[in-house]
């Protein structure tokens, strides 16, 4: 593959893996944000989000179910909710940390996480039938296969450094 292919991929990589960790990051601070907010001001956000929508149409339907949600909301939900931002996005700050430092670990775990998640992503689409959950699937499996590709890339090199260290000490000696 030519230098200026090799190059386009690796910003792709480079930009793909700045995507997810703002992505993550996000989900970190809403996990926060989900700790630090109390369950009535939930409620109350929602309530003014929805109330001008519901009171021209009380039967939209994302409005509704928005409502409906907030007014079953409890401290368990939350609860799950702080906890699936936090994990998911700590383990994706941890990961991205370490493709990013090239750690030879990094490239299978992540591909075992995304792919993992993606499951997930496909198991919620098969209730929701959301296009949202499409777009990041084929996003996830373009990351997947870029960090497959750079994982050959860092494998390679670090092959032929070592190589190029072994002919320098049989030079020296």
């Amino acid at each position: 593959m030519s230098t200026l292919s090799e190059t386009r991929i690796h910003r792709l990589f480079g930009v793909s893996i700045a995507l997810k960790g703002i992505s993550a990051l996000a989900e970190c601070i809403g996990g926060i944000a989900f700790a630090l907010i109390s369950i009535s001001t939930i409620r109350e956000m929602v309530r003014a989000v929805t109330q001008g929508e519901l009171s021209e149409d009380p039967h939209d339907f994302i409005f509704s179910h928005l409502a409906a949600w907030a007014q079953s909301f409890s401290v368990s939900s939350k609860n799950v909710f702080i906890f699936y931002l936090l994990a998911d996005g700590g383990l994706k700050l941890f990961l991205i940390a370490g493709l990013l430092r090239n750690r030879l670990w990094a490239y299978p775990a992540s591909m075992v996480a995304i792919f993992m998640f993606i499951l997930y992503q496909m198991y919620n689409f098969a209730l929701t039938q959301s296009l949202g959950l499409i777009a990041l699937t084929v996003f996830d499996c373009l990351l997947m296969l870029l960090i497959w590709h750079e994982r050959r890339v860092v494998r390679a090199s670090m092959q032929l450094g070592r190589n190029h260290e072994g002919s320098a000490e049989t030079c020296r000696h």
